[in-house]
């Protein structure tokens, strides 16, 4: 992606998302409905409660906002650790531009996702969509395919086993569900789109893996490196008629180098000690575990300000 081009994607998007004066920052989301808009609401919340005047501006995508951070023209983000890695490194859909000044903040609770149908279908597995109307393109949001891709490996199916309905993101993907145009969405459990399209269909099937096997991991990696499965049980979510392996993936706050060390570690000390505030504005925050904040980054890096942090509440 043309680094001049993005730039110009997400100041329209995002307006005035200025650099960090005093304690007033922003944090860039997806639109309203997605997984990481109610997030970074949630982290808002937190963050505004410890004194940290803080407000959310949303695009369509961290594919537009992760350069925009990258920049300097707004201060945190939420986004998949791998979306952050292949931004760095200019891997994937970055196309060799590289965004080396993001710093991570802190790892949220894991994002579990799954493939929705109607729970009235007749389709009971991934397999089962072979050869049917299934959201794909997602020209917005281009971390979505490699993820689509990864839950059809484990049914040894690829994207071209179904027939193709290109939508522009998830929200529109799942709009298309709900308008009849295709049998299934991808989307992550606990959005709130989810529960609208579970409402619009009269009930949702969230169907799991193909095979929860070694191999079958093995081959997810292969489109995204940092999933792992884990299992829900059965009524946690929306669609979940079962206990049900799913993929799920790290997720979380990340920033700029050039944000002053002060201002990380306020905003790390908000996740911190603000997770009650967080569960209470996001329910399925309530698996956000603090003690797990420091996870493992691959090649990212955390910033100073929350390493400082980590420091002080023995995250070492």
């Amino acid at each position: 992606m043309n680094k001049a081009l993005a730039g110009a994607m997400i100041a329209a998007a995002l307006g005035a998302g200025g650099a960090a004066h005093a304690q007033a920052v922003g944090i860039a989301t997806s639109n309203p409905g997605s997984l990481f808009h109610n997030i970074g609401t949630a982290v808002a919340n937190a963050a505004n409660a410890s004194g940290l005047n803080t407000t959310i501006q949303p695009a369509t995508s961290p594919n537009q906002f992760i350069p925009f951070v990258n920049d300097g023209g707004i201060e945190f983000g939420v986004a998949n650790l791998q979306e952050v890695e292949y931004a760095i490194t200019g891997a994937a859909w970055w196309n060799g531009s590289e965004y080396p000044n993001l710093r991570v903040v802190g790892h949220l609770q894991p994002l579990v996702e799954a493939i929705f149908v109607r729970a009235d279908s007749d389709i009971m597995s991934v397999a089962d969509l072979a050869g049917q109307p299934m959201t794909d393109g997602y020209t917005a949001q281009n971390t979505i395919l490699p993820q689509l891709s990864a839950f059809y490996a484990t049914a040894g199916m690829t994207r071209d086993d179904v027939t193709q309905v290109n939508v522009a993101s998830v929200v529109a993907g799942a709009d298309a569900f709900i308008a009849g145009d295709t049998v299934g969405f991808i989307f992550a459990h606990g959005a709130g789109k989810v529960r609208e399209a579970d409402a619009a269909v009269g009930g949702l099937r969230a169907l799991g893996v193909g095979d929860d096997s070694d191999a079958a991991l093995a081959a997810a990696r292969e489109h995204w490196p940092t999933a792992f499965f884990t299992v829900l049980p059965a009524g946690a979510m929306p669609g979940v008629l079962e206990d049900t392996t799913y993929i799920a993936f790290p997720q979380v706050v990340f920033t700029h180098a050039g944000v002053p060390d002060d201002v990380v570690y306020a905003m790390a000390r908000a996740m911190y000690e603000g997770s009650a505030v967080m569960g209470e504005t996001f329910p399925p925050m309530r698996a956000f575990r603090p003690e797990n904040m420091r996870g493992d980054l691959g090649v990212t890096a955390y910033h100073p300000g929350a390493l400082r942090f980590f420091a002080e509440v023995g995250l070492e």
